[in-house]
């Protein structure tokens, strides 16, 4: 018997506090946060000094230096974990503060298709720089 009017379940409270939500997908976005901050730690390290590094140089040993293969993936990983992350973040304080559903659903794709443009375009700069070094 149901201890609420109107429940039909007959789940004990456990059972239903060990889903995720409504959605079920709340463990999967807060763990994408955690992994993309993780991997930026050390990205973000690497970025500093390999920009400390630039300071002095002119621009054709800049271009050198960025088309180098192991700078050239740092750069794109970097890239795609900060608009990921961003991203990540982003989304969940429209969630929390937007409560019109038409502005919400707006920002989310206006969020998520800025994201990919801004990585798409930082990607494929790092990539020309890349191949025209391999040329």
């Amino acid at each position: 018997m149901s201890e609420f009017p109107g429940q039909s379940s007959v789940r004990e409270p456990l059972k239903i506090a060990r889903n995720w939500g409504a959605s079920h997908t709340g463990a999967h976005h807060w763990w994408l946060q955690r992994l993309t901050a993780v991997a930026l730690i050390p990205l973000t390290l690497w970025f500093l000094f390999f920009a400390a590094s630039l300071v002095q140089l002119d621009y054709a040993a800049v271009l050198a230096a960025i088309g180098q293969s192991l700078h050239a993936f740092a750069l794109i990983l970097l890239t795609v974990c900060l608009y990921w992350h961003g991203m990540l973040g982003l989304d969940v304080i429209i969630g929390d503060y937007v409560h019109t559903r038409w502005l919400e659903v707006t920002l989310q794709i206006a969020l998520r298709f800025g994201a990919f443009l801004g990585a798409l375009a930082t990607t494929l700069a790092v990539l020309a720089i890349w191949f025209a070094r391999l040329h």
